[in-house]
């Protein structure tokens, strides 16, 4: 019998790691595998990850839709050799469209091992109501579309919530999760509709996105880097990190911004140093000017 694959895709900052990480610690006795794939070279998901299951493997420097579809593959295959679990999660970059992960999925090696069972798309119901432009993303409903299962995260009720979900209905998709529930892994498997149309070409733009790692071995200032990250925000569309700051170096912080949401909360991580990950538009993000910014952060 072939493991079942689930595949978590959703555009930048949807939620997709805190939606897997809850699916791992409900897992209900399921052996899970997660394969995480991050955008850039620093894998913080699979980091968070760590702790809520045994096997979390990490691809980075690249994305599984389009370069990394053969180390996705040699992956899978490390996993089923290492004994076969009852179920690999595969969590997307929000960079990708899961056309192309459906596709290196049918590789014929895999065929009786492993097969792609649902694809779930995290969708921010916040991002959709603040932000008309990204109902007409191309990569954003080619996520969408690809999705037998749509969950909402982020949701408050009132606050354009109902629109949500009435617009999604109307591009054929049933939101679930509007009360603030999250899909328990069993609901999940089994779920597959109208699998993806073999050949379809996955939706790629190479040069839309920028992004930056950056890491020290340091503590930084928290005012300066507020001060950083306040500058930046508006050409910024996703940056997470672990962070230590000068005034409580003892803390392992998770910092966390989509848009202009920006958090900072306890990562129960005791890693040293800072490691942060940027993403923005090219045409506005300029890497160079964001990077000389944060290393004045390390030399206070």
């Amino acid at each position: 019998m072939s493991v079942p694959v689930l595949l978590v895709t959703g555009f930048l900052g949807a939620g997709k790691t805190t939606f897997i990480n809850e699916l791992l610690l409900d897992a209900g006795g399921m052996r899970i595998a997660a394969i995480v794939n991050d955008f850039g070279s620093i894998n913080i998901d699979a980091t968070l990850l760590e702790s809520a299951t045994d096997e979390v493997i990490g691809l980075k420097n690249g994305c599984i839709c389009c370069s990394l579809q053969g180390d996705l593959l040699r992956t899978l295959r490390q996993v089923l050799r290492n004994g076969s679990p009852d179920l690999v999660v595969i969590e997307a970059s929000g960079v990708a469209d899961p056309a192309g992960i459906a596709q290196a999925l049918m590789d014929p090696v895999l065929i009786g091992a492993a097969a792609l069972d649902s694809i779930v798309c995290i969708v921010d119901a916040e991002d959709l109501a603040n932000d008309p432009a990204r109902w007409q993303d191309p990569l954003w409903r080619a996520q969408l579309a690809a999705a037998d299962v749509v969950q909402l995260s982020k949701v408050t009720p009132g606050d354009g919530l109902d629109s949500v979900v009435a617009r999604l209905g109307a591009l054929g998709k049933v939101a679930l999760g509007a009360d603030g529930s999250t899909l328990a892994v069993r609901d999940l498997i089994g779920r597959a509709g109208v699998r993806l149309v073999p050949g379809r070409r996955p939706v790629l733009d190479s040069g839309r996105f920028a992004s930056l790692e950056w890491t020290c071995a340091g503590t930084v200032p928290m005012a300066a880097f507020q001060q950083v990250i306040g500058r930046l925000s508006g050409s910024l569309l996703r940056a997470k990190g672990l962070i230590r700051f000068t005034e409580k170096p003892g803390d392992c912080l998770l910092f966390q911004m989509v848009g202009k949401r920006a958090s900072l909360s306890p990562s129960g991580l005791d890693l040293p140093g800072c490691r942060l990950v940027l993403i923005g538009d090219a045409s506005a993000f300029d890497t160079e000017a964001a990077r000389a910014a944060l290393e004045a952060l390390a030399q206070e």
